[in-house]
């Protein structure tokens, strides 16, 4: 998946896959993670919080969408 770089402290790249619900999180340590069924207003919101780390850790986190680490 073809990830954008993102302006943050703690995350260095996202990616979204809009017909599967992906999105992919890569973090500022290097740690690539994949999240499932996010839906596609909850990335948009993402992209427009004031601090991408902050909304990812109060949003992502308490939804507990599935995910997995990349290797």
């Amino acid at each position: 998946m073809k990830r954008a770089a993102v302006s943050s402290r703690s995350l260095r790249s996202l990616g979204y896959d809009p017909g599967q619900q992906v999105l992919e999180v890569e973090f500022s340590s290097g740690a690539l993670y994949r999240y499932e069924e996010v839906p596609p207003e909850a990335v948009q919101a993402l992209l427009e919080a004031d601090s991408l780390g902050r909304h990812f850790n109060q949003v992502f986190k308490p939804q507990h969408y599935r995910y997995r680490r990349v290797e």
